[in-house]
């Protein structure tokens, strides 16, 4: 088979391959609803070339920092043109995670002031950069709950890089 862009069906390990995912992330994005479930053939199992434009969207909108419930929105209001637009517009930087440099100790957050708005009632953030390419933010109004989670995932974080 050939790998080409000319092609029209792939295998779930090349599918991720080609979209710079993995197949896990294949099968929950099928499971969240954000891609179509493939026709079901055992181990002959394919996915088309609806999938990986809609794969290669959902990247570009990641890189914009929406999150998934705002992708599966999006990916909704799209028609097939626009979606194909989109997975062509911005192609996401694929690095590997072996050759990645890792990540120093998590510095302290940088406090920064939010822009003025009418409609907001932030008026600072604390950021944490958490890996290359990879920050954190916090508005200080945000509640308990919220910097619990966030220092959770800053510990999480850390843990991983000290693997």
């Amino acid at each position: 088979m050939s790998t080409t862009n000319t092609r029209k069906e792939w295998k779930l390990t090349e599918l991720a391959e080609a979209a710079g995912v993995s197949p896990r992330t294949v099968r929950y994005y099928v499971q969240r609803g954000l891609l179509p479930a493939p026709p079901f053939k055992g181990p002959d199992t394919v996915y088309g070339e609806d999938h990986l434009v809609r794969l290669k969207a959902i990247r570009v909108l990641q890189a914009r920092f929406l999150p998934l419930d705002a992708i599966q929105v999006e990916l909704l209001r799209l028609g097939p043109d626009e979606l194909k637009a989109l997975a062509e517009s911005e192609p996401p930087a694929v690095t590997s995670s072996t050759s990645a440099p890792a990540a120093p100790a998590l510095p302290e957050p940088v406090k920064a002031e939010a822009p003025a708005s009418p409609s907001s009632a932030v008026t600072s953030w604390r950021r944490w950069e958490l890996a290359p390419g990879l920050e954190l933010h916090l508005a200080d109004t945000a509640d308990e709950k919220t910097r619990a989670l966030a220092e959770r995932v800053r510990a999480l974080i850390q843990e991983s890089q000290e693997r």
